[in-house]
């Protein structure tokens, strides 16, 4: 199959004319690929952690690519991508806390959106809304969906993470068009979510970037918690 785009953790590859496989791989990586490691069932883990999220939002009204999943690649509608990243915040940790001087594990009233420029080169530097229209990354009409959409999956998350006693920090989300509709894309897993226990304990891909333990077993043990 042809190869799409090859990124440090995903491939994407051409299935068919309006269909890509994604495929996750073992390997994590932080601080733009400056620490590196593979950790063995990874990338199984993620298609899984990705399919289950994506079906959720599915019932919930919430559209998004995802067609199927095998092993530890899943089945999704070919988008023609945003060049942004949406990431909601609901409770304060990160670069926020660096940028603003805001306490860490402060919890905001509401959650904050913020939008990212997906260009590596520029290490996806924070963007207002004048930068998006100014670079044509979105007009004001797709602008406003995709704020309403990841608003929409933000909540659906963070109510279903409490449920079982867990706190959704933050999230990344990217989206993109499938026939003129705007689509949930990307993927759904602990490399692009926060998520802490009531102790404060990291289930994401925080305890690979702070060396709080091994990546892996936290995964595993988030998807026996929710019973993935």
């Amino acid at each position: 199959m042809e190869i799409l785009h090859k990124g440090k953790i995903k491939s994407v590859y051409r299935f068919s004319d309006d269909i890509v496989i994604i495929e996750f791989s073992d390997y994590a990586s932080a601080f733009n690929g400056k620490k590196f490691q593979t950790f063995e069932g990874k990338g199984v883990l993620n298609a899984k952690f990705s399919s289950f999220f994506f079906e959720l939002l599915s019932k919930s009204g919430l559209k998004n690519h995802y067609i199927k999943r095998e092993n530890n690649r899943i089945y999704c509608k070919k988008l023609n991508m945003f060049k942004m990243e949406i990431v909601v915040r609901n409770i304060a940790t990160g670069s926020i806390v660096k940028r603003l001087g805001i306490e860490n594990k402060y919890e905001f009233k509401k959650p904050i959106l913020e939008f990212f420029y997906k260009n590596d080169e520029l290490n996806d530097p924070l963007i207002c809304r004048e930068h998006i229209y100014s670079l044509n990354l979105a007009n004001e009409e797709e602008l406003r969906v995709i704020e309403d959409m990841a608003m929409k999956a933000n909540s659906i998350l963070l109510e279903f993470f409490k449920s079982y006693s867990l706190k959704l920090v933050d999230i990344k989300f990217e989206f993109g068009k499938y026939n003129d509709e705007i689509l949930l894309g990307d993927e759904i897993s602990p490399d692009i979510f926060r998520v802490w226990d009531e102790n404060g304990n990291s289930y994401d891909k925080d305890v690979f970037r702070f060396d709080k333990g091994n990546l892996i077993e936290a995964y595993r043990k988030l998807s026996e918690i929710i019973n993935i």
